[in-house]
């Protein structure tokens, strides 16, 4: 009888300012046929709220991406858009898809200009109203890679609402100016947000307040010193505090605890902003991979191969490695982690099923040329994964010591 061929489900995420998860997912396909061309491979894309999040539900759904001309991060008009799914063939609401780091993510803040005390998520707000002009009642935000650290508050500003200081003076854009907000004002916030069901697919480890807060664990990569990080920290308590007063008993968000509720700090505390508003914080996952059959698809595969940019102490904390292997071990199936670099904390993934990892760089090099040469990298570590794995399969047992 002929063996049927191995089973490998691909299931990884996009790498950041690099490839899209689609990419990724085909690079390692790529690999792993240089090693075994009959492979069975069931490519699954996933997306964890961050960049890519709309094209790949837009896909996923049988929608469509619409542009949009935004306010980006830094304050200067960027290319962007959001997505339509279904093209109202579906019933119930018209659903859009608001991926903030498609106008606010890090990747369009350029590096010399990454101070998150200033980064803004005005554009963000601006994309909710696009979808509103559209027809959406239902919008789906989708949170992470984002380059900001303002509490939501320029979405909050575009969505109609005044943030003002002690003196009654608009507060400026960005999380260095929160300390000074003194009051928000409701009464202009767009009247549709009332008859709109607004979802944020949203890490729930990441709280906007406390020792864990987000501008404390995330302010230094978006560019923060230290003495930022802390001013920021103050910023973000004091718009909680003022959320919590001025805006959350209208949309009637008083229950939740806008400081430390799971996914307030998502995207720089984005998630606290829309939630005073009332949308409802969701974990991304239950979220994002509704209908992808994902349990199932993990379930059938002999071995399974997922991926992210950087394998390190966070990816426990709810990045898609550690979710794709918390899954796979339910089902008893193996896991292995390409990583494009491997950090601190690395070894915590075993915890969650993951048997093996591996970075993908062969030399060192510069960040520029890892991130051009990216999926030529991923291809080539996967077929070397692959032959390491055959050589395994064709070891003789092992001898136990003598006595």
């Amino acid at each position: 009888m002929t063996p049927r061929p191995h089973r490998i489900a691909i299931a990884p995420s996009g790498f950041k300012e690099s490839l899209s998860a689609a990419r990724v997912a085909e690079a390692i396909a790529t690999g792993v046929r240089r090693v075994i061309p009959d492979a069975d491979l069931d490519l699954i894309p996933l997306v964890d709220g961050g960049e890519g999040t709309a094209e790949a539900l837009a896909l996923a759904g049988g929608g469509r991406l619409v542009p949009v001309t935004a306010t980006g991060p830094v304050g200067d008009p960027v290319a962007s858009h959001f997505a339509l799914l279904g093209g109202g063939t579906t019933p119930g609401p018209l659903t859009a898809v608001v991926e903030m780091a498609a106008v606010a993510g890090l990747a369009l803040v350029p590096p010399a200009r990454r101070h998150p005390g200033a980064t803004t998520t005005y554009g963000v707000g601006e994309l909710i109203r696009a979808a509103l002009d559209a027809g959406a009642r239902r919008i789906l935000v989708g949170c992470g890679d984002s380059g900001t650290s303002d509490g939501g508050a320029g979405a909050l500003q575009a969505l109609g609402a005044r943030l003002t200081d002690r003196h009654g003076r608009e507060l400026r854009p960005g999380g260095g100016a929160l300390h000074e907000l003194e009051h928000i004002d409701p009464s202009g916030l767009d009247p549709r947000l009332a008859d709109t069901e607004l979802l944020v697919a949203c890490n729930p480890y990441n709280v906007l307040c406390g020792k864990r807060g987000v501008a404390r664990v995330f302010g230094p990569q978006k560019g923060a010193t230290p003495a930022e990080v802390e001013l920021l920290s103050a910023g973000l308590e004091r718009l909680a505090a003022v959320l919590t007063r001025d805006l959350a008993p209208a949309s009637g968000a008083t229950a939740l605890d806008l400081r430390t509720a799971p996914g307030t700090g998502a995207s720089g505390g984005l998630g606290a902003g829309l939630a005073s508003v009332g949308a409802r914080l969701l974990p991304r996952y239950d979220v994002l991979l509704d209908g992808l059959d994902l349990d199932a698809r993990l379930a059938r595969a002999d071995f399974v191969i997922t991926a992210e940019g950087a394998l390190d102490h966070q990816t426990v904390r709810g990045k898609i490695p550690a979710e794709v292997a918390r899954r796979a071990q339910a089902a008893g199936v193996p896991v292995l982690v390409l990583a494009g670099t491997i950090g601190p904390g690395a070894q915590d993934v075993r915890a969650v099923g993951v048997d093996a990892y591996s970075a993908i760089l062969p030399a060192p090099m510069t960040l520029v040329e890892a991130i051009g040469r990216s999926g030529e990298f991923l291809a080539d570590a996967s077929e070397r994964a692959m032959r390491i794995m055959a050589l395994g399969t064709r070891l003789a047992p092992v001898a136990p010591l003598a006595a």
